[in-house]
């Protein structure tokens, strides 16, 4: 008997689907050991699985397991955090404190991860006044994710900073966390110096320190780090590909965003949908719409992201018409579309005039659920400017729910304020700039408004009066900037700023260009 209910207890090892498991689960039952705590530990691990795995079977058999073990217990708060439940394993674990169990450093960090989840920093103190009291302070896992919570809790850098000096152990993931924190907080300089520190660079801390630098926009430093992670011999995991992709794009650095296709190909690397969306966003924004859509027809398999960034490439090179006739063939391919695929459909429509399919997309939206939010309303208000329609752009702002922000109602009125300059209607320039003076914090809004003035002649006075406005408030003027490639190197330029060693070469081509432009 002891011999069957062990092989039993090893079948469990060798489920492939949920049917397997509930007929293994159907012989232990009927063999009396079901409510064995390693049985259930085991069914839980199974049930807990993203993919093959069904949570709704996990709290069935979490709520009839019989006085559960601290490793039930662990299993089961594993289960809802990677389905993203971030209250329940709370839940779970005052519960455990009640019966008397003692958390291990396993509970922990489980509970750890649901508070940053939930982004409660009070629960997040008791489980760190938890830790403390249980000696778990100089555990590099609990202290680790310790560090992690206190970022994701309100970003509290400095208690973070003191969980990472306390750890006597350090590993390369206390340093990840500490570099990708300051990073997600915008301190890359603090995330640098941390990085330097770290006595040995693997390719986490190498892609914490990239993505710092990329997610604060700092792009050339970004890829000046993905260069030096190749020439300290390192070969680049997906996520510092699709980074240094991400940062190739928004600079326009073609010929790294090339290289690292044509590497992804010698090393014979996955093309991963992550990858090859990236990759295809990077094309894009780089000008090569052919090379994307090679990539987009070769595919095997799409999700949402893949189509909507597909959808607002052709939008943003003109091609409206063919982004409508995709997002039909995503539709036909039964793929939900989300926020992101309306606004690139309505950006499309904006800038190809298509002004009625925009009306139909717009009213669509909720048949799939999706609430206009003001990035669709400012889409909207800008296609309907661009066409002429004032009037129908205005009830549109109108429309905006009282929770939009002024500062995302102050847009919508700044894209309608500058149709109506270029349409050269001063009544509706007027209207505009009334409510766009009553909401605007930043300055491009003013900006806006004194060129509008200084450039139709007709009020040199109000302009002064609004860079008055602006001085008064301590808004300041931010320059324009810009960067082209050429070379292989990447050329920034800000207006009024002199320093670019080949200016007045600059200067001379760009007269004789307004020259020969004039003649």
């Amino acid at each position: 008997m002891a011999s069957r209910n062990r092989r039993l207890l090893l079948l469990l090892e060798k489920c492939q689907s949920m049917r397997h498991l509930k007929q293994t689960q159907a012989q232990l039952a009927a063999a009396g050991i079901a409510a064995h705590p390693f049985a259930v530990s085991r069914l839980l691990a199974f049930c807990s699985h993203p993919v093959r795995g069904c949570l709704r079977h996990s709290r069935l058999l979490f709520r009839h397991a019989p006085a559960p073990t601290l490793c039930i217990r662990n299993t089961m708060i594993k289960a809802l955090l990677l389905r993203q439940h971030y209250a329940e394993p709370f839940h779970i674990y005052r519960r455990l404190l009640r019966d008397g169990l003692s958390p291990d450093n396993y509970t922990l960090p489980y509970v750890l991860k649901a508070c940053a989840g939930l982004k409660d920093a009070v629960a997040g103190a008791q489980v760190h006044a938890h830790t403390i009291k249980l000696g778990f302070f100089a555990d590099t896992f609990v202290c680790n994710t310790l560090a992690l919570v206190c970022f994701a809790c309100g970003g509290d850098a400095v208690s973070a900073r003191q969980v990472f000096d306390g750890i006597p152990q350090r590993d390369a993931v206390s340093w990840t966390v500490m570099i990708s924190g300051y990073g997600q907080l915008g301190d890359v300089e603090n995330a640098r110096l941390l990085f330097d520190e770290s006595p040995l660079k693997d390719h986490g801390i190498w892609g914490a320190i990239i993505y710092a630098y990329v997610q604060n926009n700092c792009f050339k430093e970004g890829l000046s780090m993905f260069r030096l992670m190749q020439a300290a011999g390192l070969e680049p995991d997906e996520g510092v590909l699709v980074t240094a992709l991400s940062a190739s794009a928004q600079i326009g650095a073609l010929d790294i965003g090339i290289w690292i296709h044509q590497y992804m190909n010698r090393s014979g690397l996955k093309m991963s949908i992550k990858l090859c969306t990236a990759l295809m966003d990077m094309y894009l924004k780089c000008g090569n719409l052919n090379l994307a859509k090679k990539l987009f027809d070769a595919m095997t398999s799409k999700d949402t992201v893949c189509w909507n960034v597909m959808i607002l490439g052709l939008a943003i090179h003109g091609h409206g018409e063919d982004a409508l006739k995709l997002f039909a063939c995503m539709m036909k391919e039964q793929v939900k579309p989300d926020d992101a695929t309306y606004i690139a459909i309505l950006t499309a429509c904006s800038h190809s005039r298509l002004v009625e399919e925009g009306l139909q997309a717009f009213d669509s939206m909720s048949s799939y659920g999706i609430e206009p939010k003001s990035e669709h309303y400012v889409c909207m208000v800008d296609s309907l400017g661009r066409a002429g329609y004032f009037k129908e752009a205005q009830e549109i702002i109108g429309r905006m729910s009282g929770d939009v922000s002024p500062s995302d109602k102050a847009i919508a009125w700044r894209a309608l304020l500058s149709a109506c300059w270029n349409h050269g209607d001063t009544r509706c320039v007027e209207v505009a700039a009334r409510h766009l003076l009553e909401l605007e914090v930043r300055s491009s809004g003013y900006v806006l408004l004194s060129n509008i003035h200084e450039t139709l002649g007709k009020d040199g006075e109000e302009a002064r009066r609004i860079r008055k406005c602006m001085k008064d408030r301590g808004i300041l003027k931010l320059p324009g900037c810009s960067s082209i490639q050429a070379g292989g190197h990447v050329h920034e330029f800000i207006a009024g700023e002199q320093m670019h060693p080949e200016i007045k070469e600059i200067h001379s081509v760009l007269e004789t260009i307004h020259e020969q432009f004039l003649g």
